[in-house]
């Protein structure tokens, strides 16, 4: 295996024509020099140096192997300078997966708070629910993933391969029109909900919605089903239904015609940044990681 300090050796020989010139040039000792060239000749399996005199000549395939130092040195170099500014976060990419009410929410100030912060780190952003985000995750489509689950789900080691780390608790309101007959109340229980017309969101929460009405006792008439928030909310304000949503949905829309209630009991989603764990370790995605966190804090 040709080793890189090598190349840098018979290179400072090349240009200096003795190993105690070179010896000099590189700041070490003239045997170590004679010691590392015989590694390099054993390592290629042929002679690269040929002593004429008092100089060392270059045979050709040394003449070979230095025209080629050269490019592979400035490319070796060229590496460890992007690594390094990588690891310093002075460059780096992050491909960010986010469901749309964390993407308009959580994401915006966690990522100009990253800019501003480390201005050479590039973030992209694409949305999608889980669990196809975190299926993007696994799959190497993105680096961080933005998802939820909801407090009791039954797959409650779904993440047991990932790095998980807890954002924050998003509890579940109810959305009815302003003139409906609940919407001055301080809480409703789902069970008061039971003879309306109900507007779904995306299927994990629709699935949702469907377990605690049932444990309430009844199974909702959905009347209309959106994965698009604002058309949940559009849809409540003209009197079409009722809705739950998670307070992150309606802390981006303005409500038009349409009033929160307290639904009682509390049904919760867990709100977390899901990576890889050797993804952890990389400065940039540790940083994004860290931002989203403060980002929920705030």
């Amino acid at each position: 295996m040709i080793e890189a300090r090598h190349l840098r050796v018979l290179r400072a020989v090349a240009a200096t024509g003795s190993f105690s010139a070179a010896a000099r040039e590189l700041g070490c000792t003239q045997p170590a020099v004679s010691q590392q060239m015989k590694a390099l000749e054993a390592s290629v399996g042929t002679p690269l140096l040929i002593r004429t005199g008092r100089e060392m000549r270059l045979t050709q395939a040394g003449e070979a192997l230095v025209r080629h130092a050269a490019g592979i040195l400035a490319g070796l170099t060229a590496a460890e300078e992007e690594v390094a500014a990588i690891a310093g976060l002075r460059a780096g990419r992050v491909r960010l997966v986010s469901f749309p009410s964390g993407s308009s929410t959580l994401v915006p100030g966690a990522l100009a708070a990253l800019r501003a912060a480390h201005p050479g780190t590039r973030v992209s952003l694409e949305e999608a629910e889980p669990p196809r985000s975190v299926e993007m995750l696994r799959e190497g489509d993105c680096d961080v993933a933005l998802a939820f689950r909801y407090a009791g789900a039954a797959a409650a080691d779904e993440w047991d391969d990932l790095v998980v780390r807890p954002l924050l608790d998003d509890r579940l309101v109810g959305l009815v029109p302003e003139e409906h007959r609940l919407a001055k109340a301080d809480s409703v229980t789902i069970g008061e909900l039971a003879d309306e017309s109900w507007i779904a969101g995306c299927p994990r929460c629709r699935r949702q919605l469907v377990e605690v009405c049932e444990s309430a006792g009844f199974a909702p008439r959905i009347d209309f089903a959106t994965d698009d928030y604002p058309a949940v909310i559009g849809l409540v304000g003209a009197g079409l239904g009722v809705a739950v949503l998670p307070e992150l949905a309606i802390e981006s829309v303005r409500p038009k015609g349409a009033r929160a209630v307290t639904v009682e009991p509390a049904v919760r989603r867990e709100i977390v940044a899901l990576t890889l764990p050797d993804l952890a370790q990389v400065p940039a995605v540790a940083a994004t990681l860290d931002h989203l966190a403060r980002a929920a804090a705030r």
